[in-house]
């Protein structure tokens, strides 16, 4: 029951953040969930709550979607997806834990320290299929498109739905790779259908503060959060090993 409660918490915090920023809720809750499940339920928890975010959000932003970024995007996730489903079947579940916590860890300090990438067309499709490549492994899609869009001027609200109209894509290609080639058991499907309540609630929540508190305080919250959870990850990995 315990730990029933705590994956609810987490997944309301990680849903608000997604609403607030158009970002975060796999860079959030995969993390945290990790510690409440086995790594691959987490994964698919995760994936599997993200595409009904997706679902819910795209329709009111998809005016806004910069399509030929969608598609470059799309275009490398291709190509990325296949090959993360590689670590997802055969990695052990502790290297498993391991990579997202160097993953949470390695993009949360690049975003810290401002680090810029200027976008061109090719580096558009790198980026997907980077992304690809970690939403079929570790089901976080997130880190590489945060890094790489941060400070590119393009407008929040055309990169809060381009995003979402990806994640819905990625995600959903993602989760019918694994569902294919390792089937999700009953408990997991259970476990994601109960905590759709959760979810709602923190989109909505989300959705309600997107105006009403400070960015910059929600953003480093969530940055200390990544950053402790991602060095206990990889502390408690390493030294279990």
């Amino acid at each position: 029951m315990l730990e029933f409660v705590i994956a609810n918490a987490i997944v309301v915090i990680a849903a608000l953040l997604q609403a607030c920023t158009g970002f975060g809720f796999s860079v959030l809750a995969t993390p945290f969930l990790l510690l409440v499940y086995p790594a691959t339920e987490a994964i698919q928890i995760n994936i599997t709550l993200s595409i009904l975010i997706s679902v819910v959000m795209l329709p009111k932003v998809a005016r806004d979607i910069d399509t030929p970024l969608l598609k470059r995007l799309v275009l490398g996730s291709i190509v990325g997806a296949p090959l993360g489903i590689l670590i997802y079947l055969f990695a052990n579940p502790d290297y498993l834990k391991l990579a997202i916590g160097v993953t949470v860890l390695a993009f949360t300090i690049l975003i810290l320290r401002k680090h810029r990438f200027p976008r061109n067309i090719r580096r558009d499709r790198a980026v997907g299929g980077l992304s690809g490549l970690l939403t079929s492994g570790l089901g976080m899609p997130g880190p590489p498109l945060l890094v790489y869009f941060a400070g590119a001027g393009i407008a929040p609200s055309v990169l809060r739905a381009t995003t979402l109209g990806y994640f819905l894509f990625i995600y959903a290609v993602s989760l019918i790779l694994q569902v294919s080639t390792a089937p999700a058991t009953t408990g997991t499907i259970f476990t994601a259908l109960s905590l759709t309540p959760a979810t709602a609630l923190g989109i909505f929540a989300g959705q309600f503060l997107f105006h009403r508190i400070s960015h910059d305080l929600f953003m480093s919250i969530a940055y200390g959060l990544l950053l402790l959870t991602g060095t206990y990850l990889v502390g408690a990995t390493l030294l279990g090993g």
